[in-house]
């Protein structure tokens, strides 16, 4: 046998189960217990804030100056003030009002404390006017800005393994019930941070610890004020058929299309990114002022609601599904049209996530091609999230679980299509991509604090 070499010892990685097993890791547990509790509470804050900036905007400030109605053209100057104010708070305030999310759902590790104000305003007067983004990526940045904060309040020297590990457990819980539950919000932060191994475990524990906690604080919060968790869900679900040869027909166009689709989304948006920030207030409100227009091209278009284009799409997911069968195939299609390149303008300037505009654009499309033979609506519906899902996030675990648990049973029905259009969407999206996608990387396995 060969004599182990000399130095190796102190050249070898740090063993992550020593880690686990070691009392500060226990420590560590306790302090993600704790964090998820404020933590969980002020992005619940954030999120009722953001609803009543909605409806204060979009219905309460109409009627104030005399419409009894809200006007079809409403959005375009509400969006221009927007940008205008996402403009400024780009260009002025410390950071870059978070993340780009034409850039994709980036986990690039908690911002400094000095960047949080900069990205709340940006994401408050993003997601508040209508911009066609969620709230998910702010909530990540805020929940580990906030936790790696409040921990150096307490002691200013921690090491980078423990600060990513703390920043983890705070977006674990900011994220805890946004998308229904717990576990989808972790599969999401798990896959987004490229965490595999033994790394996995030591990292997602302590995030699933401060995500249960949160989730409960959600609740709780939810019944106490009577504002409801915020939580992605739908009420009016289908039933679904079982799976036949046509339907799995349809999952290979579907995917198919669902990545020209995506892969057309995310190059017009780094395209228009690139032109924002050369004269990032100016261009922002152009953007805002494009958003504005094609809400109104199709509030007038299609005599529907301009809120329809509008937004995440994530509270106008149920209603979709259960009037979807209603909508002609041409007020689909230019609610497509329009939420898409909407969709572009706001990835390119304004500030939040790419997920729910990706989810309903997919389930437009889904329902769409519902109106040809062949295929239930509830399964297109369900295809269409998934393989969208996965065409601009490049998660395929997190766009499987999306697009079957928010079903409920009948997810469980659809899960084989939704696996077949998922795999199909996101090898398509690789080959169409115009460079590889990066493979992020996880926290560093040092010492703990």
């Amino acid at each position: 046998m060969s004599a182990e070499p000399a130095g190796a010892s102190a050249t070898a990685p740090p063993d992550p189960f020593a880690l686990i097993r070691s009392r500060r890791y226990v420590g560590l547990l306790l302090m993600a217990a704790l964090l998820g509790v404020p933590i969980s509470a002020v992005a619940f804050g954030f999120l009722a804030l953001t609803h009543e900036l909605q409806a204060l905007t979009y219905s309460d400030l109409p009627k104030a100056l005399g419409f009894h109605a809200t006007p079809s053209w409403w959005p375009v100057p509400l969006l221009v003030v927007a940008g205008l104010l996402v403009g400024l708070t780009i260009r002025f305030l410390p950071g870059t009002g978070g993340h780009r999310p034409a850039e994709g759902l980036a986990l690039a590790g908690p911002p400094p404390a000095v960047e949080l104000p900069g990205i709340a305003i940006a994401a408050l007067a993003s997601l508040g006017a209508g911009a066609v983004l969620g709230p998910e990526a702010p909530l990540i940045a805020l929940g580990g800005g906030l936790a790696v904060w409040t921990v150096r309040l307490l002691k200013r020297d921690i090491a980078p393994s423990a600060r990513a590990l703390v920043g983890a457990a705070g977006s674990f819980a900011a994220v805890s019930a946004l998308l229904g539950s717990p576990l989808l919000g972790a599969f999401l932060l798990m896959e987004a941070s490229g965490l595999a191994g033994a790394m996995l475990g030591m990292v997602l524990v302590p995030g699933l610890l401060a995500a249960g906690i949160g989730s409960l604080i959600f609740v709780g919060l939810g019944s106490w004020t009577g504002l409801g968790t915020y939580s992605l869900a739908l009420h009016h679900v289908p039933r679904a058929e079982q799976p036949d040869i046509a339907q799995f027909g349809w999952a290979l166009v579907i995917g198919v299309a669902a990545a020209v689709v995506g892969e057309g989304i995310r190059r017009l948006a780094l395209h228009l990114q690139g032109r924002v920030e050369r004269r990032t207030v100016v261009g922002t409100v152009l953007m805002g002022l494009a958003v504005g227009v094609l809400a109104l091209v199709y509030a007038e278009g299609s005599g529907k609601d301009a809120s329809e284009v509008l937004y995440s799409g994530q509270n106008a997911l149920d209603p979709l599904l259960a009037a979807g069968t209603g909508y002609s195939v041409g007020a689909l299609l230019l609610l497509i049209v329009c939420k898409a390149l909407a969709y572009c303008a706001s990835l390119s300037s304004f500030r939040g996530g790419p997920v729910f505009p990706a989810m309903f654009v997919g389930a437009a499309g889904g329902i769409a091609l519902s109106h040809l033979p062949g295929l239930n609506p509830t399964a297109g519906f369900a295809m269409g999230i998934g393989a969208m899902c996965v065409a601009m996030l490049k998660l395929p675990m997190t766009s499987v679980l999306l697009a079957t648990l928010l079903l409920g049973s009948p997810g469980l029905t659809v899960m084989p299509l939704v696996i077949l259009s998922v795999v199909v969407a996101y090898v398509v999206s690789l080959r169409l991509a115009a460079e590889p996608a990066t493979v992020p990387h996880g926290p560093p396995a040092g010492p703990l604090p």
